[in-house]
């Protein structure tokens, strides 16, 4: 499942031509250079277009970025599509792409849907890719549906917010290596060509053997949706995603995830096991559903060596997105998206300023695979630090030591009864309209 170290996320490297890989991908039977066949009669592509139409999945802040960022790259994209569990979102994401980018996007309101199923009719459109940046959640659900319309897929980190959502992610991947669909991952800053630098020498010893490291995502939180009078419990939540475990998984896992796949990709691999505490502390209104806001886990590798990841949502106290990587002669600082460093014992610093944003190569790096024709999937990684992240979770809110094992078997499902309006979510508010949240020692680890 994972990647070898240094190697950036694609999965093979050979390469047809574009006409010929188009082509190709258009049969069921697996050629010398294709992993698999995949069926886009309906795409542009099969009409000998040069052009890639994509879809939106998700029109909040992120996945209109995500869909301005698509259209902004070197290949001729065009936006024809999108989805959104709220109509309000669909049209507000709509006028800020048409903004930006006024002549690369086609959406009449016919092809704007809303509601919770409005992922599916997105996906049974003529687009090439689509975009999932929707409340994790419902990534699983939505990766499978775009798999089986034969799509390219850029999905959001993370993955999943339980086990059995990953393990059906790695199921659907394998699908989608079968189909040669081309699956991208919003673990940006694996694109950034100064974290790909650093993460090269690190590999090659420039601080000798890693010993430990240290992670770091704390903030002030995020922002808060206050409940209105004519929203369902399932309304509610959705619109408050963040404060659910089964939309969210906790902010341990909708963002602490990026330290954490810093370290596994510096590491070469996932933890084997972790322990850990965390709590509500500021956070515990009405207004904060179930989660915590602050966790702190040490994480333990296969050769022992230990990852101390902290994250924390509390105003006015030291705020750091950092990674840092300590070894037998020297160690590495990673802060935020600039100001890296390696100090070595007996050699001058190297230090590495802000470079390009890796939120626009990401797509950037996805098209122009597609356009090369080259195989590319970042999923297997991704799935690894999504369960990494998941795994924090359970030792958090369980007090045990929960192992990579018991984490990825685990049958703790999150998900709601169903996925309507009137569907009811595990979570449910109290008396007072407090949501109960885990308890060390009492809630169950999977």
């Amino acid at each position: 499942m994972n990647e070898k170290p240094n190697q950036k996320s694609t999965d093979g490297s050979r390469a047809t031509s574009r006409r010929t890989f188009l082509k190709k991908s258009t049969t069921t039977v697996a050629g010398a250079a294709l992993l698999g066949g995949m069926n886009l009669s309906r795409s542009a592509h099969a009409k000998g277009s040069d052009q890639f139409k994509i879809a939106l999945i998700g029109c909040g802040g992120r996945g209109t970025g995500a869909a301005i960022q698509a259209l902004s790259t070197k290949a001729n994209v065009k936006l024809i599509a999108m989805a959104d569990a709220f109509e309000d979102k669909v049209n507000w994401s709509h006028d800020q792409i048409k903004k930006a980018k006024p002549d690369r996007v086609d959406v009449p309101k016919e092809r704007r849907f809303s509601g919770l199923d409005a992922y599916k009719k997105a996906t049974e459109t003529d687009a090439d890719v689509v975009v999932i940046c929707t409340p994790p959640g419902f990534r699983p659900m939505q990766f499978e549906a775009a798999v089986k319309a034969g799509k390219h897929i850029f999905m959001e980190k993370p993955l999943a917010v339980d086990g059995p959502g990953i393990r059906k992610i790695l199921d659907i991947n394998k699908e989608a290596k079968k189909k040669n669909l081309l699956v991208a991952v919003g673990f940006h800053m694996r694109h950034e060509p100064n974290r790909i630098e650093i993460v090269k020498k690190l590999h090659e010893g420039a601080i000798g053997d890693i010993k430990f490291f240290r992670a770091y995502f704390n903030s002030n939180g995020v922002w808060v949706r206050p409940r209105q009078p004519e929203q369902t419990e399932m309304q509610y939540q959705v619109n408050n995603w963040y404060y659910f475990n089964w939309l969210s998984g906790d902010h341990i896992v909708e963002q602490h995830v990026h330290d954490l796949d810093i370290c596994n990709w510096v590491k070469g691999g996932h933890p084997v096991k972790a322990n850990g505490m965390g709590g509500r502390q500021f956070r515990i209104g009405k207004d904060y559903g179930e989660i915590f806001d602050h966790h702190s886990v040490e994480f333990e590798y296969a050769d022992g060596t230990r990852l101390f990841s902290y994250c924390r949502h509390i105003p006015n106290c030291w705020s750091s997105f950092s990674q840092h990587a300590h070894g037998t002669k020297g160690e590495a600082n990673m802060i935020g998206h600039g100001n890296m460093k390696i100090t070595a014992e007996g050699k001058d610093p190297i230090k590495w300023r802000r470079g390009s944003d890796g939120h626009q190569i990401e797509h950037d790096d996805l098209f122009a695979a597609l356009l090369a024709g080259k195989h590319y999937n970042e999923c297997d990684s991704s799935a690894d630090s999504s369960m990494t992240a998941i795994l924090g979770r359970m030792a958090t809110y369980s007090g045990k030591i929960v192992t990579w094992e018991d984490a990825m078997n685990s049958k703790l499902d999150l998900s709601p009864d169903g996925y309507a309006w009137n569907s009811t979510p595990q979570p449910k508010p109290g008396p007072e309209g407090i949501y109960p949240c885990a308890m060390p020692g009492i809630t169950k680890a999977f």
